[in-house]
């Protein structure tokens, strides 16, 4: 993911909203929906890093750009409350982080351009009609397909030749299941067994860790949904005790690789500057990344 490509998506969409060709001259307004809590490190990350990209790009706030953000706290209710605000204030264009964010504005709008980030697999979600072209109002940079979780699963197996069984990490109420099917029939072929592991809460995600670490060659991928990058530090900090190796991307801290997530804000903001419609501007599929295995006792 390139942060020319992302900046091009979002400023060609805000270039080409009815709100521009109204008001010739006028600043800009963008707004910005994440999933985390405006405290939250990764929250913070992601404000930093957009900016930077836009200012670097020529965009500067309060001389020919308006960022208007919204923290949701992983709280459905505060996902369709401010996403009713955002339409509200019939901004040039607005960018989705995470699958919650982007359902809630498709709700509310079908006109004003949408990009997206950290959302999986937004065919089969119904959100875009196809990668290449998405139609419609929304465009954007899926977090990871069932491609790339075979790719994180190589990873984990080429770093660990022991690895046997790998526990797939994911919450059904943030994450799409489809496309895994077709991963656990295919892992037998690198000498793996892939499994579904649904969580819900921190306590969950204790037990699944817990459960893998107890398996042979036990190891870890983590879809990086909203969900996973909530509770990031809980995932990580629980398979290192377990010292269980662990694939995923997005994932910030101190124990993680330090990789920039497919669709990072550095990326987004890259969209904000390009003439294209987002029904014309091609979706984005996510590269291969990882987080380094710890070595096992």
């Amino acid at each position: 993911m390139r942060r020319r490509e992302l900046l091009a998506v979002l400023a060609g969409a805000a270039a080409a909203s009815p709100t521009r060709a109204q008001q010739p001259g006028s600043p800009r307004r963008v707004g910005v929906l994440i999933a985390f809590p405006q405290s939250d490190p990764l929250a913070q990350a992601f404000v930093k890093v957009f900016a930077e990209a836009l200012g670097r790009a020529g965009w500067a706030e309060g001389r020919n750009i308006h960022i208007e953000y919204r923290y949701a706290s992983g709280d459905p209710s505060l996902f369709r409350q401010y996403a009713a605000e955002l339409v509200d204030l019939a901004p040039d264009a607005i960018l989705a982080s995470t699958t919650p964010a982007l359902a809630a504005l498709r709700e509310r709008t079908r006109t004003i351009p949408i990009v997206f980030v950290i959302v999986p697999d937004p065919v089969a979600l119904g959100f875009v009609q196809s990668v290449a072209h998405p139609g419609g109002n929304i465009t954007g940079f899926a977090s990871y397909d069932a491609e790339i979780i075979g790719k994180w699963i190589e990873f984990l197996k080429e770093a660990d030749p022991a690895l046997a069984r790998v526990a797939i990490i994911f919450n059904p109420d943030t994450a799409s299941g489809q496309g895994l099917d077709r991963v656990i029939q295919a892992a037998p072929s690198l000498g793996v067994t892939a499994v579904r592991t649904p969580v819900h809460n921190d306590a969950e995600i204790v037990t699944a860790i817990a459960a893998a670490a107890r398996e042979p060659g036990g190891g870890l991928v983590a879809l990086p949904d909203s969900f996973n990058q909530t509770h990031h530090a809980i995932i990580i900090d629980t398979a290192i005790r377990h010292r269980l190796p662990l694939a995923s991307t997005g994932f910030t801290g101190p124990h993680s690789a330090r990789r920039q997530p497919c669709g990072s804000p550095g990326s987004i903001s890259d969209q904000v500057s390009a003439s294209h419609q987002p029904q014309d501007r091609e979706s984005n599929r996510p590269h291969a990344a990882g987080i380094p295995p710890r070595p096992r006792r």
